[in-house]
């Protein structure tokens, strides 16, 4: 009988030996379970707890832990808060921490930001003796409700994922939360370049509920125009004048009224990168071109070659500023100032074709009269008569042959008719001057051609500093 017991003995620890075994290779199964029980215990009976679960630390617990907490698997969050009720109030407060371009050509400017919303879900409450809210990243932003705000007219934006998604939630006891996110967005402007690059360009950042209209969702500003805030903000193009935020309402036909968040903000273009790119170029072309006006009217290639060459230089700036710019429908004032001083550039160029062409006028008149008064420079070369002019003069004229002026005097018709008039006395007094026609003295500037360098010496310079006195007086 004692045989018996003992083999009945032996065949009991044989079969307890793996189950002992196991337990000591995992011990952390018997752990999480009760952990898990003693959750559970606690959601069930309302309050009474596990002792191991007591001894267990808050912040190094599992994850179902937190939704236990939460009850978030007791309630349907696709759902708002207060479904059925008044509307939600959300609020918005933002924080920008830079402007990273701004592009004239596409109209729009790129912002990065954070934006926070705050809103209350007593869906969410949890009991707490000390009163201390808990923090929480993107994996439990899925499974709970939260505003879907969009940014209005923008083209592209992101959520920062580096080295993970940059998004905090916070809750508190009584259900009132925080949701913080980092977001780099790229925004419509519509910008007026009338005035560019003297301009001032106004633009905002608008920010809307996408699904909720007024009656479910009501944004507004946390802390009114505080809630607005900047870094230190520096652009190479701009400075920023004002950071103001708005609000109003958007109406779509088909779905209602809508609260609406701006972020307004005015920049003002630096002038000096365009002073030295753009307009001081300008300017010394323009004046290069009236170095031609002192340079001898009959040296051909240089006063040639350099009017070419201003000409080719202010189409290549203006090519090169119309590049940068967008296809606008309407004139900008750096287009005022520049095809402006192209036009006294190609006027310098149309001056010396007219003082070109009178000189010519002017000698041939001279050779005319010189095959007058001496018959025998019929055979006169006229390729000669402008040797430093560079024009060609047909040597083909005919030219009608006149007496000389000495058998003029010989003509015996011509001895009675001076003979006929009686010597007059001279009459001592004021000598009146007759004034000349306007056609007169075109007549008389044709026949000097070398007083239009000299007029033009003072009418350009004259001319194009009025036309400046002008221009920054009313775009500055």
């Amino acid at each position: 009988m004692k045989l018996v017991l003992l083999v009945f003995r032996v065949l009991c620890l044989a079969c307890l030996w793996p189950v002992t075994l196991l337990e000591n290779r995992y011990p952390e199964r018997k752990k999480n379970k009760d952990v898990y029980l003693g959750e559970h215990a606690k959601h069930k009976f309302r309050g009474r707890m596990d002792y191991k679960l007591k001894r267990k630390d808050s912040t190094k617990s599992l994850l179902i832990k937190t939704e236990q907490l939460l009850r978030i698997e007791d309630h349907d969050f696709a759902m708002r808060p207060g479904f059925g009720g008044s509307a939600i109030p959300v609020g918005i407060d933002v924080q920008v921490e830079s402007i990273d371009s701004i592009s004239e050509v596409n109209m729009d400017f790129t912002m990065t930001l954070y934006l926070r919303h705050y809103w209350k879900d007593e869906r969410l409450a949890f009991p707490s003796t000390n009163n201390l809210s808990r923090t929480f990243d993107g994996r439990l932003v899925k499974k709970i409700w939260k505003p879907d705000v969009f940014f209005v007219h923008s083209k592209r934006s992101v959520i920062h994922d580096t080295t993970m998604e940059n998004i905090m939630l916070r809750v508190y006891p009584d259900g009132n939360i925080l949701y913080s996110v980092r977001i780099t967005v790229t925004a419509l402007c519509s910008m007026d370049f009338s005035r560019f690059p003297l301009d001032t360009q106004n633009c905002s950042l608008e920010l809307e509920s996408y699904a909720y209209n007024e009656n479910d969702l009501m944004l507004y500003w946390k802390n009114g125009n505080d809630s607005l805030r900047t870094d230190e903000i520096a652009l190479s193009q701009f400075f920023i004048e004002e950071f103001h935020p708005s609000h109003g309402l958007a109406m779509y036909s088909s779905t209602g009224w809508y609260n609406r968040l701006y972020i307004n903000f005015i920049l003002r273009r630096h002038i000096f990168f365009f002073m030295l790119q753009t307009y001081f170029p300008t300017m010394l072309m323009v004046v290069l071109s009236w170095v031609s006006f002192w340079i001898d009217r009959r040296a051909v290639p240089a006063r040639v070659s350099l009017g070419i060459t201003t000409v080719l230089t202010m189409s290549t700036i203006i090519t090169g500023v119309s590049a940068s710019m967008p296809q606008v429908s309407y004139v900008k004032a750096v287009d005022i100032y520049l095809w402006t001083s192209f036009l006294f550039v190609f006027l310098s160029v149309i001056e010396y074709a007219a003082v070109n062409y009178f000189t010519t006028k002017e000698e041939m008149k001279k050779l005319k009269q010189l095959k007058i008064r001496d018959p025998e420079l019929s055979e006169f070369d006229a390729s000669q008569a402008m040797a430093y002019d560079g024009c060609f003069h047909d040597t083909d004229i005919e030219l009608s042959t006149f007496p000389p002026m000495s058998d003029l005097n010989s003509d015996p018709c011509m001895t009675s008719l001076n003979s006929a008039v009686p010597d007059l006395p001279r009459i001592m007094g004021t000598r009146l001057r007759r004034r000349r026609s306007i056609r007169q003295s075109v007549n008389h500037i044709m026949s000097n051609s070398y007083k239009i360098d000299s007029y033009s010496r003072i009418f350009f310079p004259v001319t194009y500093m009025f036309f400046n006195i002008i221009y920054w007086s009313i775009y500055s």
